[in-house]
C-alpha cells in the first residue's frame, strides 16, 4: 500500500481550501478606516520635515506624501492579514492572475474609458479644474505623476475596495448589492476631487461598478486592475492631449 504523502505547505500565493473568502468582518474594516486620517497626517508630516531640509516642489511633495500614506495603511493592512489571521496578503484580497480574463480586462479599459466619456457628454458634465493640473508643469513631474495614476492609485484603489470592502459586502448583502453598494461608495470618495459634481460621482461610480463586476466574475482583483490601469491610461492620455500637455 502507497503511503500517503502530507498535503503541501500553505505559501503566500495560496490559501488553505478550509479558509474562507473573506474571513475578515467588520471589526477589521473599522480598524483599516480608522488609520486612513492618522497615517494620512503622518505622512504630511513627514514630508513637511524632510522638505523643510530640501524643498521639493509642491507637485513632487504631494506625491511623496499620497506615496507615504499608501505605504503606511496597506503596511497596516498587511500586518492586520498577518499577525491576526496568519493569512497571505495577496491571495486572500484575490490578487491573481487568469491569464485570458486578465488579457480581456486590460483591453477592455480604454473601451470603458470611451463609454464613461460618452456618458460624461450626454450628463453635461461640466468642466472644472482638477487638482492635480499642477502636477503637470513639466514632464518630469508628468512622468511621475503618470505612474501614481496607471499604476499606484489603481493598484491601491482595488486591493481596498474591491478586495478588502466588495467581498465583505457580497457576504453580507449578496453579489448585485455588494458590487453596486462599493461602485457607489468608490464614486463618493471622489467626489471632493471634482467639487461634489452628482455628473462626476455617476460617472466614477459606473466605473467602480464595471470593476467590481470584472472582479466578480473574473474572482481575481488584479484583473480589476488591470482594467483600472488601462482605464486609467486612457483618461489621462486624453487629457493629455487636450491640453497639449506634452
Amino acid at each position: 500500500m502507497t503511503p500517503e504523502l502530507p498535503p503541501p505547505p500553505v505559501t503566500s500565493y495560496q490559501l488553505p481550501a478550509a479558509v474562507p473568502t473573506p474571513f475578515w468582518g467588520y471589526q477589521d474594516l473599522l480598524f483599516f478606516l480608522s488609520l486612513c486620517f492618522p497615517t494620512l497626517v503622518v505622512a504630511a508630516l513627514l514630508v513637511r520635515g524632510f522638505t523643510a531640509l530640501a524643498p521639493l516642489g509642491k507637485p513632487i511633495e504631494g506625491l511623496l506624501a499620497q506615496l507615504i500614506w499608501y505605504a503606511l495603511v496597506f503596511s497596516s493592512l498587511y500586518a492586520l492579514l498577518r499577525l491576526r489571521y496568519d493569512q497571505p496578503f495577496w491571495r486572500s484580497l484575490g490578487w491573481t492572475f487568469p491569464v485570458a480574463k486578465s488579457i480581456a480586462s486590460f483591453l477592455a479599459g480604454p473601451l470603458l474609458a470611451i463609454t464613461v466619456g460618452l456618458l460624461g457628454n450626454a450628463l453635461r458634465t461640466p468642466e472644472i479644474n482638477l487638482p492635480f493640473q499642477q502636477m503637470l508643469e513639466n514632464r518630469p513631474t508628468i512622468v511621475l505623476f503618470a505612474i501614481f495614476v496607471v499604476v499606484l492609485g489603481p493598484l491601491c484603489e482595488e486591493l481596498a475596495f474591491r478586495g478588502f470592502l466588495m467581498p465583505l459586502l457580497m457576504r453580507s448583502f449578496g453579489a448585485a448589492a455588494g458590487i453596486i453598494a462599493t461602485g457607489l461608495l468608490f464614486g463618493c470618495l471622489h467626489a471632493p476631487e471634482y467639487g461634489f459634481h452628482w455628473q462626476h460621482v455617476v460617472l466614477i461610480s459606473t466605473a467602480g461598478i464595471v470593476f467590481g463586476w470584472v472582479r466578480y466574475r473574473t474572482g481575481s482583483t488584479a484583473a480589476a486592475f488591470l482594467m483600472h490601469s488601462t482605464y486609467n491610461l486612457t483618461q489621462f492620455a486624453a487629457f493629455l492631449a487636450q491640453n497639449r500637455t506634452l
